[in-house]
């Protein structure tokens, strides 16, 4: 029985981070028009994320759900943006969510190891999205450059 656990969860970690077979795409929401699906970008880990709202209408403060276990510790933690449509980029968008001395949130100075969890709202400006599919890459990355979590995000508004 033992043997037959090990084999399995050999395949499962063989076949999902190295095994060039990529992570499976995900939705992070899907109504009233809008539907936004995410799949990781890292080869060893993936990760869950959703948002309470859907909406074309996108609200000033966005509640949104975000979980992983960490490989990295996360003293600093950054956020790299890119929009991109029909092939070109759109924005690019660099923002500090943990700073050595100014922890901004709970999660800041979590241990490798640790689950990092967050589920509240993200400030942003309110806007419409416009009709169209939008590429969306995002990376977290710690004070060393070390990646955290990337996604490659496709953003559907119709």
């Amino acid at each position: 029985m033992k043997g037959s656990a090990a084999a399995w969860l050999t395949w499962a970690l063989l076949s999902a981070g190295g095994g060039g077979a990529a992570w499976p795409t995900h939705t992070a929401c899907k109504e009233g028009g809008l539907e936004v699906l995410y799949q990781s970008c890292d080869p060893l880990q993936d990760f869950g994320f959703s948002a309470d709202q859907c909406s074309k209408q996108l609200k000033p403060n966005l509640n949104v759900r975000f979980g992983i276990i960490l490989r990295e510790d996360i003293k600093g933690l950054f956020l790299d943006i890119a929009l991109i449509s029909k092939g070109s980029p759109i924005v690019n968008y660099s923002y500090p969510i943990c700073e050595g001395d100014l922890p901004k949130f709970t999660f800041c100075g979590k241990r490798k190891g640790e689950q990092f969890y967050y589920a509240g709202p993200v400030s942003n400006p309110g806007f419409a999205i416009p009709e169209g599919e939008y590429q969306v890459l995002l990376k977290l990355y710690n004070e060393n450059g070390s990646t955290v979590a990337c996604a490659n995000a496709t953003v559907i508004c119709s």
